[in-house]
C-alpha cells in the first residue's frame, strides 16, 4: 500500500507544535543565533531548523528536543534532578513486565 501524501493531525497537536516552534524561535532570537548557527550546533539542516520553528509536525522528535536543549527551552516543569528521578522510576516500572513468555513444561493431553 502506498504511503499517504498528507496526514491529518488534531488541532491540539498542531497548536502544541506551533507553540513549541515559536518558543524555540524566540529563544534563538534572544540568544542572538542565526538559523545556520543553530542548525550547525544541532547537527541538522537549516531547512529542518526552519521546519521546527514553524511547528511542522513531521520533524523528528529527537531533532526538536536537541534544538530545545541547545537553546535552553525547558520541555518539562521538573528540574533536571527531578526529571532524572522520574525517568528512573518509569524504568523500574518497566522492569516489572516479563521479558519473554514462558513455555509450559506440562505435557498437553490432546487425545480425545
Amino acid at each position: 500500500m502506498a504511503k499517504p501524501m498528507t496526514r491529518t493531525y488534531s488541532r491540539y497537536g498542531q497548536e502544541a507544535a506551533e507553540l513549541l516552534g515559536l518558543t524555540i524561535h524566540n529563544a534563538r532570537i534572544e540568544r542572538g543565533l542565526t538559523i545556520a548557527e543553530l542548525a550547525e550546533r544541532a547537527g541538522i539542516s537549516r531547512g529542518l531548523a526552519h521546519r521546527i520553528e514553524n511547528g511542522d509536525m513531521g520533524c523528528s522528535i529527537g531533532a526538536v528536543f536537541e534544538v530545545a536543549a541547545i537553546l535552553g527551552v525547558r520541555l518539562f516543569d521538573a528540574d533536571p534532578t527531578t526529571l532524572t528521578r522520574h525517568l528512573a522510576t518509569a524504568r523500574d516500572k518497566l522492569t516489572l513486565l516479563p521479558k519473554a513468555v514462558r513455555t509450559s513444561t506440562k505435557a498437553v493431553k490432546d487425545e480425545f
